[in-house]
């Protein structure tokens, strides 16, 4: 398959190159657009944000604090936006700029500007196989939410004509996709099975042979479910906020991310990046001038796959999604955050990584805190002694420590584990 341009396959130094000379300058104008941001970023030098190491030092904004502020912010009276958007219309403090306006669940209102393929998704439809002229079928909704928008904004820019089919209406659907014969389909890959199985019992064929498909996940077993059944579906991992951030390959290896934005894992509840590798959260920095998200914590799970993707293109890929990273439990009537954990950990320069299990009954709750430290120290009572102090001190509950030795706690991203019995 064709690449979209040749930023995805320029040197990998070349691309961080470019992108840490650009960010400066972003940092800027969201600190001078953005009241949110300017708050945020209050004291920072922006010129000096020009590395990772100098990026991961700046704090993390995660979704729910976005959804809060503008809570906060609309409820005062104010931007709807919560100071993030540097685009408006007329009567906010940004007069113009937004085409769209969008309401995500929470509600969260995210704008879409006036950029050709502002979501950036002609890319990933290239990945897909999609080429210019011809007919999608577009199965994301249409109402409220930006997923629709999403792909068609990319579909245009790729040259493509678009149905905004939406969702429901099956039989519809259907008698649309029999009459006008499209050969590609974007939306969820549970609907695109729907319309599969009910053309198969209506006695038709679908006219559809490719798919780009999100929104949830698309397993193997209905990957080549599909393909046995002459589609050929590919993934994206795209969100409201930030529009595309990794697509998939005709390698099957992972994700690779997007060109406009630079993308960071760090462990659950902190904005401290862990090794490639290693589950963590998936955290965004995007390229956008007027919703320009700087170290956006998504809430999901991923991590970094080593290497190039065998295609030629030569960014960063990622796993692709492995859950949730928003691990906050209740103990004994008192919330635990991943945050608190980690917290505890900084303490203790010994400790490399922590995990916290959470077992028994309810009202029974027993916690557990194991972490791993070098294997000289793993049967030191006094420094376990210590941990478990700190613990406490934190959280203000008490706990068991474990020491256990490098490498030892599974590699999924947990930070807090509920293993309790809920019969």
């Amino acid at each position: 398959m064709p690449f979209y341009d040749a930023l995805e396959t320029r040197p990998s130094s070349e691309r961080e190159a470019a992108q840490f000379a650009a960010l400066p300058g972003h940092i800027t104008q969201a600190q001078r657009m953005s009241s949110a941001l300017a708050e945020i970023l209050a004291g920072v030098d922006a010129g000096a944000i020009s590395s990772r190491t100098a990026l991961a030092q700046l704090p993390v904004t995660r979704k729910h604090e976005l959804l809060e502020r503008q809570q906060a912010v609309r409820a005062a009276g104010g931007d709807p936006f919560g100071g993030f958007s540097t685009i408006g219309w007329r009567g906010l403090l940004r007069g113009s700029g937004a085409r769209r306006v969008y309401q995500s669940p929470g509600p969260i209102y995210e704008p879409e500007g006036h950029a050709a393929d502002y979501w950036r998704v002609a890319r990933a439809m290239t990945a897909a196989g999609f080429e210019s002229g011809e007919l999608v079928h577009n199965c994301f909704s249409y109402h409220l939410t930006p997923g629709a928008w999403i792909m068609d904004s990319g579909a245009q820019a790729l040259g493509c004509s678009v149905i905004p089919g939406g969702v429901g209406n099956t039989e519809q659907q259907l008698d649309a996709i029999a009459d006008l014969r499209p050969t590609a389909y974007a939306g969820t890959p549970s609907f695109l099975k729907i319309l599969v199985e009910k053309a198969a019992e209506a006695g038709r064929t679908l006219s559809i042979t490719k798919a780009l498909v999100s929104g949830e996940a698309f397993v193997p077993s209905l990957r080549d479910w599909l393909a046995g059944r002459g589609i050929t579906g590919y993934q994206c991992y795209a969100t409201a906020d930030c529009g595309l951030i990794a697509y998939e390959t005709e390698a099957r290896e992972g994700l690779v991310v997007d060109e406009g934005v630079i993308l960071e894992i760090v462990r659950p509840g902190t904005g401290d990046p862990v090794p490639d590798g290693e589950v963590g959260e998936v955290v965004v920095t995007v390229l956008n001038p007027d919703y320009p998200l700087i170290r956006f914590g998504t809430g999901d799970l991923s991590a970094v796959l080593r290497g190039p993707c065998p295609t030629g293109r030569t960014n960063m890929r990622i796993k692709g999604w492995l859950g949730r990273a928003d691990q906050t439990t209740k103990v004994r009537g008192m919330f635990v955050h991943p945050g608190q954990i980690a917290a505890v950990a900084r303490r203790f320069p010994e400790v490399s990584r922590a995990r916290l299990v959470v077992s028994g009954e309810m009202a029974n709750d027993r916690m557990e805190l194991r972490v791993e430290v070098v294997p000289a120290q793993a049967g030191d009572a006094e420094l376990a002694g210590r941990i478990g102090q700190a613990l406490r001190d934190v959280t203000k509950l008490r706990g068991e420590v474990v020491l256990c030795e490098p490498g030892s706690l599974p590699n999924d991203g947990k930070v807090i584990e509920d293993a309790r019995s809920y019969n």
